[in-house]
């Protein structure tokens, strides 16, 4: 799973799986970014998509949260997937 939401129309926001040093990183600069409720806060962020935040922004952290479970997987399941990025090399 690399994204979670309620799809609450009076509270739109994400939870999405981070890297901990960027997780803490993008917390400090954003408040919209806070650690996601009910989930581990060292690995996951929970992203308010109020409009305060890029939508550039936003689409790069979904991705990078696909790109960080997607590695974690089996070298057979990423080829299924047709994954050929590497974390980092975004």
């Amino acid at each position: 799973m690399f994204a979670a939401s309620a799809m609450d129309p009076d509270d739109w926001s994400v939870s999405l799986k981070c890297e901990p040093a960027l997780a803490e990183q993008l917390r400090a600069v954003h408040p919209e970014i806070t650690g996601a409720w009910h989930m581990n806060k060292t690995h996951w962020n929970g992203v308010r998509l109020d409009g305060g935040l890029p939508d550039d922004m936003v689409r790069d952290m979904v991705e990078d949260s696909y790109d960080l479970v997607v590695a974690s997987l089996s070298r057979k399941q990423r080829e299924q997937l047709g994954w050929a990025r590497q974390v980092g090399n975004g």
